[in-house]
């Protein structure tokens, strides 16, 4: 439980990371964060260590009490907008990809993906959003050093920059937590 996810807000509720429990309590005991209830009012260190879990929240067993775990805290100081560019990364295409082969629409796991370049290197493709797709191992290989009409494969949806934010593609790979529901657009790239 000490290691559950937490959602981690900016001043303006926007999402902007995401934390474990223990490092929640840390950031909440030094007064950088407020936990968010589930009636959206916030919660200091003292505040919510005297609240009573109720329902089938999630606790924290300590030697003398049972704590409430918090599933929202509020960032008190800090007010920057979330980056709104998705950074280049095999891990990123993967999520922009929903973790499927572009090309026979099969779904797989990091070690059974790869990356495969639409217009390969040797012909001048690049390593760019709207180059780059997941494949499975089988369907580069059979692709090879083609495009994917030369191959004659086709591409079940065309490569592009996302446009969506980190955190919103890093939940989407979660079991979305039943409190980040009012913060979180649970929608992928597009």
């Amino acid at each position: 439980m000490i290691d559950a996810p937490v959602l981690v807000l900016n001043r303006s509720y926007q999402p902007v990371h995401i934390t474990t429990v223990r490092r929640a309590f840390c950031l909440l005991a030094k007064g950088h964060v407020r936990v968010v209830g589930a009636d959206f009012g916030t919660y200091s260190f003292e505040e919510w260590v005297e609240l009573e879990p109720l329902g089938d929240i999630d606790v924290v067993e300590t030697p003398r009490r049972r704590l409430p775990a918090p599933g929202v805290v509020l960032l008190i100081d800090f007010d920057r907008l979330p980056r709104r560019e998705v950074k280049f990364s095999k891990r990123n295409v993967y999520l922009r990809d929903g973790f499927r082969c572009q090309f026979c629409g099969s779904i797989g796991r990091d070690g059974e993906l790869n990356l495969d370049h639409v217009l390969p290197v040797s012909r001048g493709g690049r390593s760019s959003w709207d180059n780059v797709v997941t494949s499975c191992i089988p369907c580069n290989t059979r692709k090879g050093n083609r495009t994917p009409e030369e191959a004659g494969m086709r591409l079940l949806r065309r490569p592009d920059r996302p446009r969506w934010q980190l955190v919103t593609g890093i939940v989407a790979r979660r079991k979305l937590h039943a409190s980040w529901a009012p913060f979180i657009t649970t929608a992928v790239a597009r």
